[in-house]
C-alpha cells in the first residue's frame, strides 16, 4: 500500500540547529568574496559599511522574527506578503527571492571552485565553471535526502569555517594593526564622493547577512516558532556581524583596500590571497582559509538550496508555479522543488561573473526585504514583538539601499519585476477560468 505524502513539513529543527542554518548562509559567500568587492568601492570605508549593513538586517531581521513567530509556514515573505499585504506584493517577494538567491546560490558554487582550484590546481581557472556544476548536483542530491542530514552537515560545514574565520583574524591581526596607519589612509576613496562608495559597499555587504533570512524560511520545520525563531536570527546576526568586522579589519589593514579588491576580482580567492602575506604562518593560514572557504561556500548553497526550494513549495501550492512544485513526497520532501532549484542555480553558474551575480542579487534581496518590512508593520498590534519604527527603517533603508547598487543591475531588476507581475497575472486569469469555467 502506497503511503499518503503529508501536507505540512515536520517540526524537526531547535535553536542551535537554526542558528546553524544561519551562519551557515552568511557566513560563506559574503565575508569570502563580497567583502573585497566592498573594498573595492568604498576603500578602508568598507568596515564602516559592514556595521551599517549589520544594523539595517538587524531591522530586517526583527521584521522577518515577528512575522515567522505570527505565521510559521514554509515561504518566508512570500507567505507574509500574501498573509498581511495583497497577492501581488507577496508573489513579488517570491519572485524576487528566486530572482536573489538563485544568484547568491550560484555565486557560492563559483566561490567554491575559484577557492578549490587556487588551492590545488591553480593554473586550470578554466575548471571553474564544470565544478561549480558539479557541486551544485551533489548538494541538490543532499537536501533531497532530507532535513535531518542536511542539518548534521551543515553543522559540520559551519564548525570547520568558524575556525578558519577565527585563524584568519587571530593571525593577521597583529600585523594590520601594524599597518593600519598606512592601509586606512585615506579613509574614503579620493576618486568618488565618500557617501557614494559607502552606500553601494553597505548595499553589497547588505545582501552577506540576508542568510538570517533561512531561519524565517524554514519556519514551518522550527520547534517553538514563536520563541526559537527571534533567538535564532538575533545570535546569527551578532556573531556573523563580529566575524565581518573582524575579517574586514584584518584584510584592508594586512594588504589595502586596493590589493583586497583586486584578489576577489582576479583570483575569487581573496582571504586566502591576503593569507600569504602574513608575516608568520602564512601559507599555514592561507591553506586553512582556503579549506574555511570552501566550506563557507558548501554551507551557503545548502542553505541556498533549502531556502529556495521552501519558497518554490509555498508557490506552487498557491499556484503561482505549477502546482507538482508544491507537492511532498512520501518521505516529507519537497522533491520537484528541491531538483527544480537545483536546475536553476546551475544554470546561473554558467554566467561565470562573480560581481556580476552578486550585485544583482544586492538589488532584488534588498526589494525583498522591503516587502518584508511592509508586511511587518501590517501586524496586528496583539501579534507584534517589538516597536514598529524598527520596521520602517528597514523598509526605509532598504528601497533607499536598492538604487545604489550598479544601473544595470537595478535596471534589469526592475525589467524581471515587470515579468512577474505580468506573469502572475496570467496565472490568477488562468486559475479564475479553471475554478469558473464558461
Amino acid at each position: 500500500m502506497t503511503a499518503t505524502p503529508p501536507t505540512r513539513l515536520p517540526r524537526q529543527l531547535g535553536v542551535f540547529a537554526a542558528v546553524m542554518l544561519g551562519l551557515g548562509s552568511i557566513v560563506g559567500t559574503g565575508v569570502f568574496v563580497s567583502t573585497g568587492l566592498a573594498a573595492g568601492v568604498a576603500g578602508p570605508s568598507a568596515i564602516l559599511a559592514v556595521i551599517l549593513a549589520a544594523g539595517l538586517a538587524t531591522c530586517n531581521g526583527l521584521s522577518s522574527a515577528q512575522l515567522a513567530s505570527a505565521h510559521a509556514v514554509a515561504g518566508g515573505t512570500y507567505e507574509y506578503g500574501y498573509r498581511f499585504l495583497r497577492p501581488g506584493w507577496g508573489f513579488l517577494a517570491g519572485w524576487m527571492f528566486l530572482a536573489a538567491k538563485t544568484a547568491s546560490a550560484a555565486t557560492a558554487a563559483l566561490g567554491f571552485a575559484g577557492y578549490g582550484l587556487h588551492l590545488v590546481a591553480p593554473d586550470r581557472p578554466d575548471l571553474q565553471t564544470p565544478v561549480a556544476l558539479a557541486v551544485t548536483l551533489l548538494l541538490t542530491l543532499l537536501v533531497l535526502a532530507g532535513m535531518k542530514r542536511t542539518s548534521r552537515a551543515n553543522t559540520a560545514i559551519v564548525c570547520v569555517t568558524l575556525t578558519a574565520l577565527l585563524a584568519f583574524i587571530a593571525a593577521g591581526l597583529p600585523t594590520a594593526l601594524e599597518r593600519s596607519r598606512h592601509t586606512f589612509t585615506p579613509f574614503f576613496p579620493a576618486d568618488q564622493p565618500p557617501l557614494a562608495g559607502l552606500l553601494h559597499a553597505t548595499a553589497l555587504m547588505f545582501v552577506a547577512y540576508t542568510g538570517y533570512g533561512r531561519i524565517a524560511t524554514l519556519g514551518e520545520e522550527v520547534r517553538r516558532p514563536r520563541q526559537s525563531i527571534p533567538a535564532a536570527i538575533l545570535i546569527t546576526l551578532a556573531i556573523s556581524a563580529v566575524l565581518y568586522v573582524g575579517v574586514v579589519g584584518v584584510a584592508i589593514g594586512v594588504a589595502g583596500a586596493q590589493a583586497f579588491e583586486q584578489a576577489a576580482q582576479q583570483q575569487a580567492a581573496p582571504l586566502q590571497v591576503i593569507a600569504m602575506q602574513f608575516p608568520h604562518a602564512g601559507r599555514a593560514t592561507a591553506a586553512l582559509v582556503a579549506i574555511g572557504a570552501m566550506t563557507a561556500m558548501l554551507g551557503v548553497l545548502l542553505n541556498l538550496i533549502l531556502g529556495l526550494s521552501r519558497v518554490v513549495l509555498a508557490m506552487g501550492r498557491r499556484g503561482d508555479l505549477p502546482r507538482a512544485l508544491g507537492a511532498l513526497s512520501p518521505r516529507g520532501t519537497p522533491a520537484a522543488a528541491v531538483i527544480l532549484t537545483g536546475l536553476l542555480i546551475a544554470t546561473l553558474t554558467l554566467i561565470g561573473s562573480v560581481k556580476a551575480n552578486w550585485s544583482f542579487s544586492a538589488f532584488t534581496v534588498l526589494i525583498y526585504y522591503g516587502i518584508t518590512n511592509a508586511a511587518a508593520l501590517r501586524l496586528p498590534p496583539e501579534r507584534r514583538l517589538y516597536r514598529p519604527w524598527w520596521a520602517w527603517m528597514g523598509l526605509i533603508g532598504c528601497l533607499f539601499l536598492a538604487f545604489w547598487v550598479e544601473p544595470v543591475y537595478w535596471g534589469v531588476g526592475l525589467i524581471l519585476i515587470a515579468i512577474g507581475l505580468a506573469w502572475h497575472r496570467i496565472a490568477q486569469r488562468l486559475a479564475s477560468s479553471k475554478v469558473n469555467p464558461s
